[in-house]
């Protein structure tokens, strides 16, 4: 029986203000989970959102830092251990598509040296920062890793909003494997691919290009954050799944 019961258990997830990484927040502190919710340090949302969950009953504390930024990633990782007493699962949630709006493939002169190393810092290095500076802990605890990839980063023809955002998660995906291969049998790492999601990047997007990814889904529909947090939570307490990606994306794949 997999086991959703989570009191006593120490969860830290990573871009956690908005979108997925909040409702996995809410999911796994839910389930009785201690939750730590990672935000980047100017971001005013990550303390508001800590004293609404609060406020409902949740164990929330914070996690300020970024990713992206070494330094700021083995600070936060090991705040939030502290902070929480230890590690049973990590959420390796935050990820960038940096830009306002998809940008189109035959577009080359809008991804330049720096464009890649914030996409690659973030989206690849970071989930990387967060588990080898978890990884001790996580040991001891015989937990897990999640990571947040993309179905764009499968080899199924679907377009991410830029050519380096689909290399970043199509990275991850490798990753999670390898750190499956490279953690086990102690800790389990798997990634969950979203399709088009329902977050504060996708509801400015023109419906002409959200309808046909969504008439191309077997459920007609688009995905809920909720769904994709229930989604980390099964791959998170599952004994028996590691070095696995779960495309959660209503049968757009």
């Amino acid at each position: 029986m997999i086991q959703t019961k989570l009191e006593g258990k120490a969860v830290l997830v990573t871009g956690a203000s908005s979108g997925i990484g909040l409702e996995a927040v809410r999911i796994f502190a839910g389930c009785g989970a201690k939750v730590a919710l990672n935000h980047l340090p100017d971001d005013p949302r990550g303390p508001q959102r800590i004293r609404e969950l609060c406020d409902q009953g949740f164990d929330i504390v914070s996690a300020p830092g970024d990713v992206s930024v070494e330094k700021e990633a083995r600070s936060m990782v090991e705040g939030a251990i502290e902070s929480l007493g230890g590690l049973d699962i990590l959420i390796n949630n935050a990820g960038t598509a940096n830009a306002t709006k998809p940008i189109p493939f035959e577009d080359l002169e809008a991804m330049d040296e720096a464009f890649w190393q914030t996409i690659l810092s973030t989206n690849l290095i970071g989930p990387f920062r967060c588990a080898r500076h978890a990884s001790s802990q996580l040991k001891r605890s015989q937990g897990a890793i999640v990571n947040t990839a993309s179905v764009a980063g499968l080899p199924l023809g679907v377009r991410g909003s830029s050519i380096a955002y689909s290399a970043s998660k199509a990275a991850l995906i490798n990753l999670t494997r390898n750190l499956a291969l490279g953690l086990g049998p102690e800790i389990r790492v798997n990634a969950v691919a979203p399709g088009l999601v329902d977050t504060p990047w996708t509801r400015p997007w023109p419906s002409e290009r959200k309808q046909p990814l969504i008439e191309r889904t077997m459920l007609k529909r688009i995905v809920q954050p909720e769904e994709i947090a229930q989604a980390m939570l099964f791959l998170a307490v599952h004994p028996a799944i590691s070095g696995q990606t779960l495309a959660v994306d209503c049968g757009l794949v």
